[in-house]
């Protein structure tokens, strides 16, 4: 077997009005469909890029109850740190962190309305997603 690619990741959320506002408005992804159970909306798709996704559901006393993970973090891509930090402190969302990363990558944190930690970074020509070096953290 081979994969392909990531075809999503998926999140939950407690409230699926001020995630799709947060993601949308202050991220800039593009809302593609509903989920919907019984008439009621439980969850959406999120169009990072094509063929890029991001699926979201609300969170379910079953799912607190099994003990579900969110996510430890997301990262994306940007085009721009500084850009991008401007655009989600415009949108209110405080950020923190920006920093030349160990991978030779700039990148900066925020948090979703859930609390799920987004990490964002802009590639430089050292990054070592395009190296393939192995990067050496160093223990504090």
């Amino acid at each position: 077997m081979v994969m392909k690619a990531l075809a999503h990741a998926c999140i939950l959320s407690n409230d699926l009005d001020k995630t799709q506002q947060f993601y949308c408005e202050a991220l800039g992804l593009r809302h593609r469909f509903d989920f919907m159970r019984n008439g009621e909306r439980v969850g959406f798709y999120l169009e990072i890029t094509p063929g890029q996704y991001l699926e979201v559901f609300h969170t379910t006393a079953q799912n607190q109850a099994l003990g579900h993970q969110r996510l430890h973090h997301l990262c994306f891509e940007v085009e721009d740190v500084q850009d991008t930090i401007a655009q989600l402190e415009h949108h209110g969302v405080p950020t923190r962190d920006l920093k030349m990363g160990a991978d030779h990558s700039w990148q900066f944190w925020c948090s979703d309305p859930d609390g799920t930690d987004l990490e964002s970074q802009q590639y430089t020509e050292h990054s070592t997603q395009h190296t393939g070096e192995t990067v050496h953290l160093v223990i504090s």
